[in-house]
């Protein structure tokens, strides 16, 4: 079929010659690349924990990177379990991530019998951000003065020695139970609610041992008011090269990360995971926020999907032997 262009009004005719070259004439939204809007973090804890920590310390590059503000979401309750089931039950378009964290995605399924969630189905691994072990602190009254020591005093004192937790399920909770369970010993566990009444009570003498996450804890044993007898993680830390790891302390076999990841609805597009991947990774190895997390005690991972999805289930299943033995619930 043969058209004469000039039997066309002008406006009609540059339509046409739109439409038959293939170039449309209205803007195809779906065309446009992620993100176009901006993305939020989700915390499922109060600002100012770990979990705060690594979301906030790389929310500016990461904003950087892709060209849209980044926004740190507080949303605490149930220890984690609502910020959690809140991204689980989000539109999987990569616009709404969790920090995933050990309690929620390894340890909180263990504990309840019913979750709003499932931690390895409802979720995609995006990366696993940040790692740190813990400290294992005891009050000077406490006449131990290594790792031994201090299972051998148990061990006279069963039941006797009371450790602190920021709640049941917490890592402080679950170092202490592992503790008794790799040692064969019996310690009074003490839940709090968080970490902030912990320290005073262990300062004050009210508990005798606890297991903390903050760095900035090593200045009462600089003052000699607490004692450090180990770290939890695999190898020594650099800022604190004079504490043993628990298995060097002699305790083979206990190893425990307080570990904070990123994770999207399951359903996220594999083009999308992987492009927040890589801009992720990116801003965690800038040396300027490696350099901050250095000096809080932790290390950065920065993995691939793969590979962080199959760390949350070897930590789940970690975690989940040391609930069963030691019988915890939450229900």
């Amino acid at each position: 079929m043969t058209f004469r262009m000039k039997y066309l009004p002008g406006f009609f005719a540059a339509a046409f010659c739109l439409a038959w070259s293939g170039i449309p004439t209205i803007p195809d939204v779906h065309a446009q690349t992620y993100p176009v809007k901006p993305v939020h973090i989700v915390v499922a804890f109060p600002p100012g924990g770990p979990s705060d920590y690594a979301a906030r310390v790389i929310s500016q590059k990461l904003a950087e990177y892709v060209g849209q503000p980044v926004i740190v979401d507080n949303r605490p309750g149930a220890g984690g379990a609502l910020g959690t089931e809140l991204v689980a039950r989000a539109a999987p378009d990569g616009y709404t991530l969790l920090i995933g964290n050990t309690g929620t995605l390894s340890v909180l399924p263990h504990l309840r019998t019913k979750m709003a969630y499932d931690a390895l189905r409802d979720f995609i691994a995006i990366t696993n951000l940040i790692g740190g072990p813990s400290f294992l602190l005891v009050h000077p009254s406490v006449p131990a003065k290594n790792l031994r020591e201090l299972i051998a005093l148990a061990k006279k004192r069963p039941g006797e020695l009371a450790y602190a937790s920021a709640g049941v399920g917490q890592i402080s909770h679950m170092n202490g139970e592992l503790l008794k369970q790799l040692a064969g010993i019996n310690l009074l566990h003490v839940p709090y609610k968080g970490t902030g009444p912990v320290m005073p009570e262990i300062l004050g003498g009210q508990v005798s041992i606890t297991f903390s996450t903050s760095i900035d804890n090593l200045q009462f044993v600089k003052l000699g008011r607490l004692h450090a007898l180990a770290v939890t993680g695999r190898e020594r830390l650099a800022v604190a090269k004079e504490l043993p790891t628990m298995a060097e302390a002699g305790l083979p076999g206990f190893e425990s990360l307080n570990w904070n990841g990123i994770v999207g609805p399951a359903k996220m597009s594999r083009d999308v995971v992987n492009q927040l991947n890589r801009e992720i990774v990116r801003a965690i190895g800038q040396p300027d926020v490696k350099e901050r997390i250095f000096a809080q005690g932790n290390f950065v991972i920065g993995d691939t999907p793969e590979q962080f999805a199959a760390f949350i289930r070897a930590e789940s299943e970690k975690w989940g032997r040391v609930v069963k033995q030691g019988n915890i619930k939450l229900d």
